[in-house]
């Protein structure tokens, strides 16, 4: 069987047995083709290429400048590919299974403070009304600010909520239910402002299946679009662009609700993350909150 058939054989499996996302798949499709190209280029098949061909890959994805995260998530994807080859008994050892992953330090997030993402929402909401927009520019407006409510208040991911259906917005609207990523299915309640939101924007909107239409070819609004949007809106308010983005929102929500003392394992839940490591980076806003508690109530602390 050539490289090619394996890896339209475990992408395959990918998409059928685990629900793997579209934009997954090709991701995991770009990264197996290199590795297959580079093991190629060694005279061997992916059937019998030895550990050291991995780590040589790996070298050679060092040389070209990617960095350490990149190179470990590719990495990520010639592991599962090999695990699968060997439970489809292709072939009996895994390569991967002793090559160390690149290691980096991760980066922490971007996170707005409570101050500024206030002012964000609080210029979104005047912007619906103001008498210079067009009507259009005022509907605009409007689904931004839907967008800004909904995502500080639930945390969902950009991908998530965009293609929200009203279905998924339960009858009271206070509550969102939505499949996630690995199409797990999940609850996530919203706060009064943001459900005051969507019952005044569900008002605006004509017949149809999402809670943000659109008129592309998936039907509802673009995540570029939502950036593009945002970004102006952060400029209108002195707050740099370059810091501003959607995910930055999901990011506050998860920073402000660890730092207001939310317990770390509901954080997980709401985020949809399947890891818990994956939820403490956000932990950095309380090492912050903790230093200044010690430096503001230690006894022996300067004045």
């Amino acid at each position: 069987m050539s490289g090619a058939h394996l890896i339209s054989a475990f992408l395959e499996m990918m998409s059928v047995e685990r629900g793997a996302a579209t934009n997954t798949i090709e991701a995991y499709r770009r990264d197996l083709d290199d590795y297959s190209s580079f093991v190629a280029a060694q005279k061997q098949s992916l059937l019998d290429c030895p550990r050291e061909t991995v780590t040589e890959w790996l070298d050679d994805l060092k040389a070209q400048g990617l960095s350490a995260s990149s190179s470990a998530r590719r990495l990520s994807a010639i592991r599962q590919f090999h695990k699968f080859l060997c439970v489809e008994g292709l072939r009996g050892d895994d390569p991967t299974r002793i090559v160390a992953s690149p290691k980096s330090r991760r980066a922490l997030p971007k996170v707005l403070s409570v101050t500024e993402v206030t002012t964000l929402l609080e210029r979104a909401e005047a912007d619906i009304e103001d008498p210079r927009k067009t009507p259009k520019q005022q509907l605009s407006a409007h689904r931004l600010y839907v967008l800004l409510e909904m995502l500080y208040a639930t945390g969902l991911r950009v991908s998530e909520l965009v293609s929200l259906r009203r279905a998924a917005v339960m009858r009271d609207t206070s509550f969102i239910t939505l499949k996630g990523k690995g199409s797990k299915e999940r609850v996530v309640p919203m706060n009064d402002r943001a459900r005051d939101a969507v019952r005044k924007w569900l008002l605006t909107l004509p017949e149809g299946p999402f809670l943000f239409p659109a008129n592309g070819e998936d039907g509802y609004l673009s995540r570029q679009v939502f950036a593009r949007d945002l970004k102006d809106l952060a400029t209108s308010v002195s707050i740099s662009a370059d810091r501003v983005a959607p995910h930055v929102l999901r990011h506050a929500f998860a920073s402000h609700l660890l730092a207001g003392g939310a317990d770390l394992r509901v954080v997980q839940m709401l985020l949809g993350h399947s890891d818990i490591s994956t939820t403490q980076i956000y932990t950095h806003v309380l090492d912050e909150k903790l230093r200044n508690l010690v430096e503001s109530h230690h006894p022996l602390a300067e004045g």
